[in-house]
């Protein structure tokens, strides 16, 4: 599962990938994790980027339009994100997981940590497809 949600690297107008997410502009969140290889479990520092309910991650911090991110997972197909310290006995670990797989992470403190957690714990609620857009009452509409 996790390999369907790699961004495909590619040429200027592969832009449909991120699902016209300005990941450049006003993130959610930023910052370096460490985070488990997809086949080699090798463990990289990557930075990561929240927004729009797509958590993105590239080799560098600098990132401008231009920057293509090594991988992408939308948050609403996650079930949950929790601390992982005792799974992977590493302080500071937190674990991403859907239905069929679980991503590990390790950030740098505790409160990194528990802000990641919190960030992408909202942006689960928000963006899970449990409450369809017909569901949603924009009640400012209704005047």
């Amino acid at each position: 599962m996790w390999s369907l949600w790699r961004a495909a690297t590619g040429t200027a107008d592969d832009s449909d990938d991120y699902g016209g997410v300005e990941f450049w502009s006003n993130p959610e969140r930023t910052g370096w994790l460490t985070k488990q290889g997809e086949y080699i479990k090798t463990w990289r520092r990557r930075w990561f980027v929240l927004k729009q309910g797509k958590l993105f991650w590239f080799k560098e911090s600098t990132i401008t339009r231009a920057s293509r991110p090594r991988g992408v997972i939308p948050v609403a197909s996650c079930l949950t994100v929790k601390g992982a310290e005792d799974v992977l006995n590493k302080q500071f670990a937190f674990e991403l997981s859907t239905r069929t797989e679980t991503m590990y992470f390790i950030a740098d403190s505790e409160k990194e940590k528990e802000d990641w957690i919190n960030s992408i714990g909202r942006s689960i609620v928000q963006h899970s497809r449990s409450v369809t857009d017909s569901e949603i009452v924009d009640y400012d509409s209704k005047r």
